[in-house]
């Protein structure tokens, strides 16, 4: 690696976990309005039982070491430091691959698929399939350093790009993501081959300019507006004032603890609606808190608003497509709905396309073995 790499370990001072267990105290729950349910947002019964097991049995240094147990690293790229982990494969061969995450996630997204990823033969797998992982936080998240201004995912790809190639040494690598990851591995697909060599996607956030062709593409787009109108109000405040929003979550410790667990309920394939069939409160919560030990709410915001000055969701205006060899991963409670196969053709050189029984948004937390199964498999058909 290069010299201008330094090692980093996650150590965040207890007078900043200290003040953040206060304010989680001092929540005002006798103002708070009693709505039953997940329909209007976040559940406040729940929220209250969040609350008292963050400030009862929550250990965040257990989390820190767990996350700790990857090495981990920060390096300048065009001025901005980039946060990655680095888990090198085992095996004579490893196949580099940039794992991506996106919003309201983390790189603890990640933490059950990266051994596995890197090192099979651990458990029950071949060495031959192993990987060098990459696990970056996005530009503005987490432990990454934060942009003077909002910057969307086609500028982060050109970071991630130069990460791989410049800094790590990489001449060909995969890229793979859901949420704003999809959108960065598609810009790499887009943008950055040969070296992207690949992409793996479990979501689809760029749109082609023609628009939807034939009955089955018109009633999928019609589906997807119907279902998207209830997702739109964090969305477009998010692009368009950001900085507004900010001002209350950077002082609130359970207000972003709320804005993100609604969406960890909502986009994820729970049983019966029960959040913790799927995730865990000790998920959740370091999920939560990187945001919270950073200060970074604010500058993750941002992506959205980098997105729109970008040009939102077109991939290219004449209707190009990426051209590099695309794994599409569906699982069936995705919060985009996929389009039909047709249209992804047209945005996306399809090579491999696989519809799963269970999962949702968060697919490496909710379905990890078969998302780690499906990369395999990809990585094994590329020549």
């Amino acid at each position: 690696m290069g010299s201008s790499i330094r090692p980093f370990e996650v150590a965040i001072p207890d007078k900043t976990l200290e003040c953040i267990r206060s304010r989680v105290a001092a929540y005002p729950w006798d103002d708070m309005p009693a709505l039953d349910g997940w329909e209007l947002g976040a559940n406040l019964d729940y929220m209250k039982a969040l609350c008292a097991y963050w400030l009862e049995e929550f250990d965040w240094r257990a989390q820190e070491t767990a996350i700790n147990r990857f090495d981990h690293f920060i390096a300048p790229v065009d001025g901005l430091d980039i946060h990655f982990i680095h888990e090198r494969g085992s095996g004579p061969a490893p196949r580099p691959l940039l794992i991506s995450h996106g919003w309201p996630g983390s790189v603890v997204e990640f933490l059950h698929v990266i051994e596995p990823l890197a090192h099979p033969e651990r458990f029950g797998g071949s060495a031959e399939d192993a990987f060098d992982v990459i696990a970056p936080s996005l530009p503005g998240f987490g432990f990454s350093g934060k942009p003077e201004r909002p910057i969307g995912p086609r500028e982060m790809a050109g970071l991630f790009a130069k990460l791989m190639t410049d800094t790590l040494g990489y001449e060909k690598y995969i890229a793979q993501g859901g949420d704003w990851g999809g959108a960065v591995s598609s810009w790499l697909g887009y943008e950055h081959a040969p070296a992207c060599r690949a992409i793996h996607l479990n979501i689809m956030t760029m749109r082609h300019p023609d628009g939807p062709q034939g009955v089955e593409e018109e009633e999928w787009a019609s589906r997807f507006a119907r279902d998207q109108q209830i997702q739109d109000g964090y969305r477009t405040q998010q692009a368009t004032k950001p900085q507004s929003l900010s001002y209350a979550m950077m002082d609130s410790p359970v207000g972003v603890a709320a804005w993100i667990v609604e969406k960890f309920e909502g986009w994820s394939d729970t049983r019966g609606g029960d959040i913790e069939t799927v995730h865990s409160k000790d998920a959740l919560l370091t999920n939560i808190m990187v945001y919270l030990v950073t200060g970074t709410f604010a500058t993750a915001s941002w992506i959205y608003a980098g997105r729109r000055a970008e040009g939102g969701r077109l991939l290219s205006p004449e209707g190009r497509r990426v051209e590099v060899p695309t794994a599409c991963a569906l699982f069936p409670e995705e919060l985009l709905e996929w389009p039909p196969r047709s249209y992804v053709e047209r945005v996306y050189n399809v090579t491999r396309w696989t519809e799963f029984a269970k999962g949702g948004h968060f697919a490496a937390m909710e379905q990890p073995n078969v998302l780690i199964d499906d990369i395999r498999s990809f990585a094994r058909s590329l020549t």
